[in-house]
């Protein structure tokens, strides 16, 4: 399975967990954030892997949910951020 697929998969269930569809979602976009009302602009970008930073952090305030990260390496040379939609009611 292709990153892009896992993505996809894992944000769907995100959504699922919250109990709204991705109309609901992508019309919750549109009001905040100026986003297309079009679900499959959305689905469109999480088949692609083609979320931008800012819409990840959109995405994640319309499931109300947070982005957080963490290092994955202490190799300085190779440092990199792990970024995960992560529930904000603990």
């Amino acid at each position: 399975m292709r990153k892009s697929e896992t993505y996809r998969n894992e944000i769907k269930s995100y959504i699922v967990r919250t109990g709204m569809t991705m109309t609901e979602v992508v019309d919750y976009l549109s009001d905040e954030y100026g986003w297309s009302r079009s679900v499959p602009n959305l689905s469109g970008k999480l088949k692609r892997g083609s979320l931008r930073y800012g819409e990840a952090v959109e995405l994640a305030d319309a499931l109300g949910m947070t982005l957080c990260g963490r290092k994955e390496s202490d190799n300085h040379e190779d440092e990199r951020i792990q970024i995960a939609i992560c529930n904000t009611s603990g």
